[in-house]
């Protein structure tokens, strides 16, 4: 039987459950040797301020938490300089702090957060999603590519160069 999962808006209750979930990808990116997410961020102030501001949405599978990610709508200042160019210039979504849990790690969790996340821009009318990741976060460079996500050039962030990646929806 197929698992029932869901996407929708985190609340203030979910925050330990997040929290958990960010951690462990904290310290999978570690055990991976990618840099990223190794200076203090996210944090729990983060998860607290994405739910907060609306932003934060779990991924469940029947009922449990499973991903954890940011949606922003039309917002990512890093974004209006980029080395190279977008493939539009209409509304966005940005997807950021995607951790899954350990738990639901290497079942093809992520793409089903895409799908979702894509299903989402659709029924907003939303033209395109953005999203960017470091240079050594191999796997989600993988997911972007396999669902047609193209590369758009380079954005700085806080912690440094990243690949910038758009997929036009509507």
């Amino acid at each position: 039987m197929n698992a029932e999962t869901k996407l929708r808006k985190a609340e203030i209750e979910d925050r330990n459950a997040i929290w958990a979930i960010i951690q462990q990808s904290i310290e999978r990116r570690k055990q991976d040797g990618s840099t990223q997410w190794q200076n203090g961020y996210p944090n729990m102030g983060t998860v607290e301020s994405d739910i907060a501001k609306g932003f934060g949405y779990v991924m469940t599978i029947d009922g449990e938490i499973a991903v954890y990610a940011a949606l922003i709508l039309n917002d990512e200042p890093a974004y209006s300089t980029i080395e190279g160019a977008w493939l539009s210039d209409g509304e966005f979504v940005v997807v950021h702090r995607v951790a899954v849990d350990g738990k639901f790690a290497g079942q093809g969790m992520v793409k089903k957060l895409f799908d979702h996340i894509e299903d989402f821009t659709k029924s907003h009318e939303i033209q395109s999603i953005k999203v960017d990741t470091n240079y050594d976060n191999i796997a989600m460079l993988k997911i972007l590519e396999s669902k047609g996500y193209s590369y758009c050039g380079e954005v700085v962030l806080a912690d440094g160069l990243r690949k910038a990646y758009e997929k036009i929806i509507i």
